[in-house]
């Protein structure tokens, strides 16, 4: 049993390596942390504020997570994530 299970059908947060951050419900997963997500959109930060761009169904490469949290989705609806300003995450460094 994979140890992202108990987040199926939760809407998720995951942080690439390579700094893209992406949101949508988890809909699967594989025993190589390959990672299904629904109604997926991407969230570009700059200085001029965040936006977001739709992604629908995406499937992203368990190698290619640095990081999957939960998100409260009472929360995420009282928060303009479009007002929010900074500069986008810079890739990790192996």
């Amino acid at each position: 049993m994979s140890l992202l299970q108990p987040y199926i059908n939760l809407n998720v947060l995951v942080i690439t390596l390579d700094g893209r951050v992406l949101v949508g419900k988890l809909r699967g997963t594989d025993q190589t942390a390959n990672v299904v997500l629904e109604k997926c959109h991407e969230r570009v930060f700059s200085q001029d504020g965040t936006e977001i761009v739709p992604l629908g169904l995406y499937m992203i490469r368990g190698d290619c997570i640095c990081t999957i949290g939960e998100i409260d989705a009472e929360k995420e609806e009282e928060l303009d994530i479009t007002q929010f300003k900074a500069d986008p995450l810079r890739p990790t460094k192996i």
